[in-house]
């Protein structure tokens, strides 16, 4: 039998209820809020209208082609394009840093072992860009500040020599939102004739109106000479529905690697500017709608607004006992860690517990585990409301004490190859982090903080491979209605 439209809306509404809020500034992860009811309206609107428009062939859909033109032309100037500049809409960041890589590595097609160099802070779509394109990722560390080093990027360079195809850096870095120097860097890639990449999906759309508003932003957009290609999110501070980023160029020649075209079969010539070729109209309409409705006036006070938070934040976080800000942020990411007296897991259930959702991110070579906040400018009327929630959890994470990970079950993950884990291994990871239960599926804990010290102990190509099977598991079609 099928659902009348009634009853399909109302099973809609009643699984959404599950989910994290994505309005009201309490969710620090996944979701970026302006807190404008309005715009919100227009934009749902406009992704409904486009919802079946198809962004494959341009000629087909001409409205489609003047809003994209529109969103590229407004991030170049946010991000100080050239009259050259040219960039496509991609479907998010990673769309974004995909193409960016893929665009480096076939730029230089005589290169038999491409490579590209990138601070280990870096955000982990390049690691599935060089997954996926080949192009090996050669990490260098980051110093005391959390930025990369640029020595030691010099030193990597000149290791791999005429393998070297793109060097990365991030304005910011997501996991401590701190902007990497990308003078220097991309001095040293426009030396060896090679691309610099700027990574500012997060920052691209709020960091050009920080400065504006007097504050200090290290420089990074294409007024550095060497950058070749930025990547801006839509749907992260542009506060459009999601997905939207833009992957911009310096000049066309830069961009025309990227494009894809084969006519090498019986049908139409395929022609794509993206990864994606049949692309729904609807984020773009969303993200032209949202940004039309704000304006550059309006992106200017959100971000006043966002960052009156973040120093709010920054500022209450110290006179939090157990907890600290691991490094002054330069926009709108806090990172922050815990003393010896409590872990950042227990104090993220805390936070749960409480009604705000923030990410726990684990530890990485010599990097602590912290508490991640991606903060929007509807939090800024909650500040008061969240620096209590993230006191009382400190204090409840304190008086339980720091999580720990049974002897034997850390033992047993010690003992644990990545490469040559079989199913029963996985099955009894899964079974030692209570995941597990009688039947079939997966038990999702109320609670994560053991499971994400259990992770924290695995090296990254265990935590790698034990995720894919906790995704495998929770992908699996389960017993249910007729459609």
């Amino acid at each position: 039998m099928n659902d009348s439209p009634t009853e399909v809306l109302a099973r809609l509404r009643a699984m959404q209820s599950g989910d994290v809020p994505v309005h009201g500034g309490r969710t620090l992860a996944y979701v970026y809020d302006s807190g404008l009811g309005e715009v919100d309206r227009v934009a749902r609107e406009a992704v409904a209208a486009y919802a079946g428009s198809n962004g494959l062939d341009p000629t087909a859909f001409p409205s489609l082609l003047t809003m994209e033109n529109d969103l590229v032309a407004f991030a170049a100037r946010l991000v100080d394009g050239p009259d050259t500049v040219v960039g496509s809409v991609t479907s998010g960041g990673t769309e974004s840093v995909l193409l960016a890589v893929q665009g480096a590595r076939d730029a230089f097609p005589g290169v038999e072992r491409p490579a590209m160099v990138l601070p280990e802070t870096a955000h982990a779509a390049f690691h599935k860009a060089a997954h996926y394109f080949g192009v090996e990722a050669v990490l260098v560390p980051v110093g005391d500040d959390f930025r990369a080093d640029v020595a030691a990027t010099a030193r990597a360079l000149d290791e791999l020599g005429d393998r070297a195809v793109l060097v990365v850096a991030g304005a910011p870095s997501y996991a401590h939102g701190v902007v990497d120097p990308v003078i220097q860097l991309a001095a040293l890639a426009a030396a060896r004739g090679i691309r610099c990449h700027v990574d500012a999906c997060i920052g691209g759309w709020v960091l050009p109106y920080a400065a504006r508003l007097g504050r200090p932003v290290p420089p990074w957009t294409f007024a550095v000479e060497g950058v070749t290609s930025v990547s801006v999110d839509l749907h992260k501070y542009a506060y459009a529905p999601k997905g939207t980023s833009v992957l911009l160029h310096r000049t066309p020649a830069l961009r025309r690697p990227q494009f894809f075209a084969s006519a090498a079969w019986p049908g139409y010539t395929m022609l794509n500017s993206t990864m994606q070729s049949t692309r729904s109209g609807g984020p773009v309409a969303g993200a032209w709608a949202a940004v039309r409705s704000i304006g550059d006036a309006g992106y200017e006070k959100l971000t006043q607004e966002v960052f009156d938070a973040v120093d709010a934040i920054v500022a209450g976080t110290a006179g939090i006992p157990g907890l600290h800000v691991v490094v002054a942020p330069d926009s709108t990411l806090v990172a922050l860690a815990t003393d010896t007296s409590c872990d950042p897991f227990t104090v993220s259930d805390e936070m749960a517990a409480r009604g705000w959702y923030v990410q726990p991110q684990l530890s990485f070579g010599g990097l602590p585990a912290t508490i991640h906040l991606s903060v929007s400018a509807a939090t800024r009327p909650h500040v008061p409301e969240l620096l209590t929630a993230l006191a009382e959890s400190a204090r409840a994470a304190q008086e339980a004490g720091p999580v720990a990970v049974d002897p034997g079950v850390a033992a047993y993950v010690a003992a644990l190859d990545p490469t040559t884990l079989t199913d029963a291994d996985f099955d009894g990871l899964l079974l030692a982090a209570g995941l597990v239960g009688d039947g079939p599926g997966l038990d999702l804990p109320t609670r994560m903080a053991e499971v994400n010290a259990l992770l924290d102990l695995a090296s990254p190509a265990l935590r790698e491979a034990v995720m894919v099977s906790f995704l495998d598991r929770l992908q699996r079609p389960s017993a249910g209605p007729t459609p």
